[in-house]
């Protein structure tokens, strides 16, 4: 008999097979490390994938009970997927309802993303620290228990305090709590938008361990960050050959049509596959990829040359570094 500790899976894709199938050869994808010095051809079972990423230790459903539920929905959009393929286009309202959470959900699924949900934590527990005073950190080890003298308020400040804040790391619980939540509340950014199915011929596309890319509005200064409310457009790479372009909502919010007719699909249309297009796609990918691109085997030509560094963190705080000297920033005001 074989034992449910051996039916658990283990290795969890934190990008689909189904989805890197669209970009490999007979499941071979080529594979390039940021920036660019590591390159190499691998099955798409062995690409992106991270040991119990997913794993809830203790569920009753087993602790690869969040990945049997993505691979669920991976099975539903995988349908979808062939669909768009064999021609169908604009998709009924619920596949593309069911599209859009997938796209939004892919978003939030990834390690990059975690690890900006811990930079983040990171750097506010320093900020609350710092700007607290040595004092109020003295008060806070006093209420938790034990000896607290000198040498440990040093310590414990001194690692709160650092560059970029203690490390902290998010529990997988966490974590899909958040993706979940976060990717809730994304969707209808991603829905209520101008869906344009870029098709390409001659010209093909990649894509990332990050593969949903946000465009900036022209408008806005280069300083300013993106996100999914005031993109201009959000890319998410369907195949080597099909892209999906969410596009600017401006005008359909200047020509009043209803939230409705958009979710309907009335205004989503296809559109033939430049290579401004192509450079607008890989490069977006290319500059919201955290460590990985992954092509098809003939595609190397459309990789650009120079690639940036791996961005471990993705997400991180405006501003400069706040230094602290163990006083606190405000004061109690005097009776």
């Amino acid at each position: 008999m074989t034992s449910p500790e051996r039916n658990t899976a283990r290795r969890h894709h934190t990008v689909p097979q189904f989805y890197l199938r669209g970009f490999a050869d007979n499941d071979q994808i080529a594979t390039v490390r940021l920036p660019g010095d590591q390159r190499f051809v691998q099955s798409v079972k062995d690409a992106s994938v991270t040991k119990n990423f997913y794993s809830v230790e203790g569920h009753l459903g087993g602790e690869d009970v969040i990945e049997k539920e993505l691979s669920k929905i991976e099975g539903a959009v995988a349908a979808i997927l062939k669909k768009i393929v064999a021609g169908s286009w604009p998709l009924d309202p619920d596949d593309r309802m069911s599209l859009g959470f997938f796209v939004a959900l892919q978003a939030t699924r990834v390690p990059v993303q975690r690890r900006s949900m811990e930079g983040m934590a990171a750097q506010i527990m320093r900020l609350q620290i710092g700007a607290g005073g040595k004092d109020s950190l003295r008060k806070r080890l006093e209420e938790q228990g034990g000896e607290v003298d000198d040498e440990l308020v040093e310590n414990v400040w001194d690692l709160a305090t650092q560059p970029g804040g203690p490390r902290l790391q998010m529990s997988n619980e966490g974590h899909i709590k958040h993706m979940v939540e976060l990717a809730e509340s994304l969707v209808k950014y991603v829905v209520g938008r101008p869906w344009v199915l870029v098709q390409f011929d001659r010209r093909s596309i990649f894509t990332s361990d990050s593969p949903v890319g946000l465009i900036p509005h022209p408008k806005d200064e280069p300083w300013r960050g993106v996100g999914y409310m005031t993109a201009w457009g959000i890319t998410f790479p369907l195949t080597r050959k099909l892209g999906l372009l969410m596009g600017n909502p401006e005008a359909l919010i200047d020509g009043r049509i209803p939230v409705e007719r958009v979710h309907q699909g009335d205004v989503d249309r296809t559109q033939f596959g430049s290579t401004a297009l192509e450079k607008l796609f890989n490069g977006t990918t290319v500059m919201n990829a955290s460590e990985w691109l992954f092509h098809h085997p003939d595609d190397e030509k459309f990789v650009p040359e120079e690639l940036p560094m791996p961005d471990a963190v993705g997400m991180e705080m405006d501003g400069e570094s706040m230094e602290f000297s163990g006083e606190p920033w405000f004061k109690p005001k005097e009776n």
